[in-house]
């Protein structure tokens, strides 16, 4: 018996079996060792960015469930006309109400300074249970569908400005906002691209499905959002901010200090005796305010061609294609554009951002007058894969504007409320996409128009502003 067992106790059976085990479980420990490494890395982990981008990774893989379940219900399941005036009711009970929502948000997550873990914990515990909710609704395409999807609608809106708030705090050392902004974006796309393959082979075994999967994501992300770091969760130096002007040349007042400590959370008052207005962002100067503008254009872009593309290539696919495979292109091609231009705005993180806003619009603008011209397959791909590039590396140009012109006091309050107006200006343009006409230079030409009206708001005062430089740089 001694002879058949090794030193240490075991057989050959255990032996063969730990072998086996080890060789099954290597890959998966490998891969979740890998990842942690990247997220982790560059001082990431230490400051706890590192979990803050494994949880966006986790909200990008939830969100992209639910939207192949939602898809394939109000979109691919039915004719075309019926399935116009599916998503039509759709916009009408789930986004209208949203943008009457969307500027609730901001202020009411700016009264929860000490609970942003729980906001975002809240927000997926939220989805979780919205997802079992739609899972029975989900086959019918019955009414009680819509308000949940609003809800799912609100609760991603909700984590979306407590995650732009908690990036500031967690910030490692030699890191600007707009490369932790990149990363973090990048691993939410980066898990959506792994989820939706996934998400739609759930599809085939039931259209329940991708809403269980959805589910079991969210509760998973509802622990890890309770694993970032206690400072997340602190207030101190923040107060909040307007997108309305008082003064807009009168200097920000000092806070008044009673027995030598902050009046935190109270109105302080000047010498004189007026009460302090808060500092809104245009009192910072024109740019921020431009490249909002600049990014609402981007952002209405993106939601008119994913509602009418969706249409226009279901009635009218691309060459030699079927609908779901042309859809799959343009897709894939958006999704490729968005990846490089978060790649590329970490690289270009020292340039001027008011630079390189005017002139990713411009260069989108001239994409899109090019695909009403020249209508054709390749054209609207170009034109998918475009409005991606310039949409990721627009908005982390936004970001970094509001990092060095914002004051650190309300910078958070500041990414919420930009968040907001942009999340409106995508609703107005997937409202303008789905009631529009399915001609494909029509389209090009309303995409176009879009980018124009951006351009003509927003091009020239970035320029000025960018020529005179920025009349508050608080970050180098």
């Amino acid at each position: 018996m001694a002879s058949a067992r090794s030193h240490d106790g075991s057989g050959p059976l255990r032996r063969t079996g730990r072998t086996i085990g080890h060789a099954l479980h290597a890959p998966f420990t490998g891969t979740a060792k890998g990842i942690r490494k990247a997220t982790h890395a560059h001082g990431a982990g230490e400051s706890g960015l590192g979990k803050l981008i494994e949880l966006h990774a986790v909200n990008g893989a939830g969100d992209v469930m639910i939207t192949v379940a939602l898809a394939s219900t109000v979109f691919f399941s039915v004719p075309t006309d019926e399935a116009r005036g599916r998503v039509a009711l759709y916009l009408a009970v789930t986004m209208a109400p949203f943008t009457l929502l969307a500027p609730v948000i901001g202020p009411l997550l700016d009264r929860l300074p000490h609970g942003r873990r729980a906001a975002m914990a809240g927000a997926m515990l939220a989805r979780a249970l919205l997802a079992l909710t739609m899972s029975s609704a989900v086959a019918t395409g019955g009414l009680e569908l819509y308000p949940a999807a609003l809800g799912v609608l609100v609760s991603s809106k909700a984590y979306g400005v407590v995650r732009s708030a908690v990036v500031p705090r967690l910030l490692p050392p030699g890191f600007s906002l707009v490369k932790a902004n990149s990363r973090v974006t990048l691993a939410g796309l980066l898990a959506t691209g792994v989820a939706a393959p996934i998400g739609a082979g759930l599809q085939t075994v039931g259209s329940g499905w991708p809403l269980y999967g959805a589910c079991v994501i969210f509760i998973g992300g509802t622990v890890l959002a309770f694993t970032l770091p206690r400072k997340v969760d602190s207030a101190k130096g923040e107060r909040r901010a307007q997108l309305v002007e008082h003064h807009v040349h009168q200097p920000l007042a000092k806070p008044s200090k009673a027995n030598g400590k902050r009046t935190n959370g109270k109105k302080a008052t000047t010498r004189s005796g007026e009460k302090e207005r808060r500092p809104g962002l245009r009192t910072v100067g024109p740019s921020v305010l431009h490249g909002l503008q600049a990014n609402a254009a981007h952002r209405a872009l993106s939601g008119f061609l994913i509602f009418f593309l969706a249409f226009l290539l279901r009635e009218q696919p691309l060459a030699g294609q079927s609908a779901a495979v042309s859809l799959g292109i343009v897709g894939v091609a958006a999704g490729v554009g968005n990846a490089l231009g978060t790649a590329m705005g970490s690289w270009l993180r020292t340039r001027g951002p008011e630079v390189i806003i005017a002139s990713v619009l411009g260069l989108a603008l001239g994409i899109a007058v090019l695909a009403a011209v020249f209508f054709s397959t390749l054209m609207v791909a170009a034109l998918g894969a475009m409005a991606g590039f310039t949409q990721a590396l627009s908005k982390l140009s936004l970001d970094a504007m509001i990092q060095r012109d914002v004051p650190e006091e309300v910078r958070t309050s500041a990414f919420a409320r930009s968040e907001t107006l942009l999340q409106m200006a995508w609703v107005i343009g997937g409202g303008i996409g789905i009631s529009l006409p399915l001609n494909g230079v029509l389209g090009m030409s309303v995409a176009a128009g879009i980018l124009a009206l951006g351009a003509a708001a927003s091009v020239r005062g970035l320029l000025s502003a960018a020529r005179r430089g920025s009349p508050h740089p608080r970050v180098a």
